[in-house]
């Protein structure tokens, strides 16, 4: 099927073939502080060792302030009544509004606040907070100073916030005293804080705490340093305290964000200022269809990650939209309900979630009862667009949702599975619903987004050159499998090094294909129709008897199945093949949930078949693990395979409670030793069935 538009094909030409005109004119619709007198400028840095690699600078000389584009600037432009931010927090019983004026009045005072307790151009502000709006005010105010901030997600164990302590070396931290876990109750951050505090070489000189009324921080410590968020911004609101925007160079850093490091400590992804705001406030307009007032996006996320940042914080607010704070979780708070809910009590028009959150709603409303609900009430007719990233969203899951926004939502209504990264800062692929704005900023027009392929994740992003190449770095031919790299310059919203650290960023993405690509680290196809296909982490290939497969392609397959909810494969070593795909499977919500660890025949065989079919006989599966609970995830929802995988690996010897490598993201240690339980029993049952003499594979 070829595509029904050919706008974002030419958008994208566009944008790689003439960069420099391309972002010009994208870059002009926000204000700048002082004008950049050239878009892009290309040289060659040189790291202390010797090595020379390509270097890139967007709108190098220019000077912005993106808290004065997200707030000041809509308020001067007579949009200052217009609701900025919406507040639902089911955990809290909570609901609040804020318009752009509300939200600069919040915004500079806090930033006098933070100016009173020496916060300066250039340092760190580092915010460890629950979704509640104290948390956007903060992020607003210390890039309001100039300062940069770097976002931990809260509930982060307090040796995992000291490494970001020490690593991101922050003047002030911004906390709250607890947050609220449905029906957990308060999580109180005060130990998690204190402890990180007390382990970390550096010492943050202030730790200002936003109180909750269902769980204070009490005493504040005034002589460790610790203050009252609320009592500082009272005294300074009545004093008269405010800071106006202080611009910074468009290369100057906006924030830091960590992303876990395969080894070692976490790196710290450094965002540059002005190509953030200009790629971002494209990318908001252009993919998600919010242009400004009266659009409304809900990205079911956290601040903590890339994606809190760019759509639930500075992307709506860029664009001078309304974009929706949830405090809650997508079941549980209170049912699974609360996302069709939010669109359909705020209207709003683009939903941005992952694909975990849909496979646990579906879990427990396989009906699609609460959705219905609204639906059949007309009430989800603004909704125009389903947005999935953060990991691979499985074709039964985009087919399913089509079909249902297909009958409830706007008219031409699209599920979008799209791709991208911490590093990249906004989507590198997708499908755009507003193609027409890549090429005129200011346009009208209306064309169809290009058709959607389940399993894909649309075509690439202005300024995202994506190449597929082999493990010697030569292009490969559209439709094979190969590693996912990008040719540089990135689009202005990309990483060019880590905080500190240009030696770990070399090593880390251009040493693999010696600086001629960016490695993602991700592994695909480009298909005949120029479509994206992202199937695994590169790590996440299996090799079996010399043909390479990928997990992703594998998990499509076996979910394809009626009976099964969701699906992870991993490697299991074997002597004759090297490794066999090895899958984890929770059946259907019907299923009772305590199912033994080894399917029936029956079960293994048809979903082994589907495998057959759809990958080919040499892919068959040396094994399926059932269960339920036993998939461990980030608190971002990806899939932890490499924890599967080295569980796998121990009972193959035999070493069942040998410990693993369990990163401090995970969502839910108890479904580590579920996962690790499940596989005991696999294996035990396996060798009662083959006698004494084959206790390994």
């Amino acid at each position: 099927m070829s595509p029904n538009n050919t706008v974002q094909d030419a958008a994208q030409c566009a944008s790689l073939t003439d960069p420099e005109q391309f972002w010009d004119k994208h870059a002009k619709q926000l204000h700048w502080h002082k004008p950049y007198s050239s878009v892009l400028q290309r040289k060659t840095k040189r790291l202390k060792d010797g090595t020379t690699h390509p270097h890139w600078s967007w709108f190098p000389d220019g000077e912005i302030s993106t808290t004065y584009n997200c707030v000041d600037r809509h308020v001067h432009a007579g949009n200052g009544d217009k609701v900025a931010m919406i507040w639902d927090s089911p955990v809290s019983g909570s609901k609040e509004k804020y318009t752009y004026n509300q939200m600069l009045e919040e915004v500079e005072v806090l930033a006098g606040v933070l100016r009173e307790e020496g916060v300066r151009k250039g340092d760190v502000v580092l915010i460890y907070m629950p979704m509640i709006p104290a948390a956007i005010f903060g992020m607003l105010a210390a890039v309001r100073l100039g300062a940069m901030h770097a976002v931990v997600f809260g509930g982060f164990a307090a040796a995992s916030l000291a490494q970001r302590i020490d690593a991101a070396k922050p003047k002030v931290i911004l906390t709250a005293s607890c947050a609220i876990e449905g029906a957990k109750g308060p999580l109180e951050y005060r130990p998690f804080i204190e402890g990180a505090v007390e382990r970390s070489e550096w010492k943050p000189s202030k730790t200002i705490i936003w109180q909750r009324d269902v769980k204070r921080w009490d005493p504040v410590l005034k002589d460790a340093g610790q203050r009252n968020w609320q009592r500082l911004v009272k005294s300074a609101r009545n004093r008269g305290v405010r800071a106006e925007a202080v611009p910074v160079k468009s290369t100057d850093g906006l924030y830091i964000i960590y992303t876990s490091g395969t080894t070692g400590l976490p790196k710290g992804v450094l965002r540059e200022a002005g190509g953030h705001a200009v790629g971002l406030h494209l990318s908001i307009r252009y993919l998600f269809d919010v242009k400004g007032p009266g659009d409304v996006i809900f990205t079911g996320s956290d601040i903590g990650w890339v994606v809190g940042h760019s759509y639930i914080v500075y992307a709506p607010l860029l664009a001078g939209a309304t974009t929706v704070l949830y405090e809650g979780k997508p079941i549980g708070t209170p049912d699974a309900g609360t996302f069709w809910r939010l669109v359909d009590e705020y209207k709003v028009t683009s939903l941005f979630t992952a694909p975990t959150a849909l496979r646990a709603i579906r879990k427990e409303d396989p009906e699609d009862k609460y959705f219905k609900e609204h639906g059949e009430k007309g009430r989800l007719r603004h909704w125009r667009g389903l947005f999935l990233a953060g990991e691979r969203s499985e074709p039964s899951i985009v087919v399913h949702y089509q079909d249902l926004l297909g009958k409830y939502a706007a008219p031409d209504a699209r599920v979008i599975d799209h791709w991208w990264s911490s590093e990249s800062g906004s989507p590198m692929t997708g499908l755009a619903l507003r193609p027409a704005i890549g090429l005129d900023p200011t346009s009208g027009e209306e064309h169809k987004a290009l058709g959607i392929k389940p399993g894909s994740a649309g075509k690439p992003m202005p300024g995202f050159d994506v190449r597929i190449v082999d493990d010697e770095g030569h292009e490969v031919e559209q439709g094979k499998m190969g590693n996912i790299v990008l040719a540089m310059p990135l689009a202005p919203t990309g990483f060019t090094t880590l905080f500190n650290d240009d030696a770990r960023f070399y090593k880390g993405y251009l040493k693999r294909f010696n600086g001629k690509w960016l490695d993602t680290g991700d592994a695909g196809m480009i298909d005949l129709d120029g479509y994206v296909h992202v199937m695994s982490r590169s790590d996440d290939i299996i090799n079996v008897a010399a043909h390479r497969f990928s997990t992703g392609a594998i998990e499509q397959a076996i979910t394809s199945h009626p009976g099964v909810a969701e699906a992870c494969v991993v490697g299991i070593p074997d002597p004759m093949k090297g490794h066999l795909p090895f899958a984890f499977v929770i059946p259907s919500a019907a299923t009772p949930s305590d199912l033994p660890a080894t399917p029936s025949k029956e079960f293994f065989d048809g979903i082994n078949q589907i495998v057959r079919t759809q990958i080919g006989a040499i892919a068959s599966l040396g094994g399926i693990v059932q269960g339920k609970g036993m998939i461990p995830k980030t608190r971002s929802g990806k899939t932890l395979r490499r924890v599967l995988r080295e569980l796998v690996e121990n009972a193959v010897e035999g070493n069942y409670d040998k410990e693993v490598n369990v990163p401090a993201t995970v969502e839910d240690k108890e479904v580590v030793e579920a996962a690790r339980q499940k596989i005991q029993e696999w294996f035990e049952e396996r060798k009662k069935q083959q006698g004494p003499n084959k206790t390994k594979l």
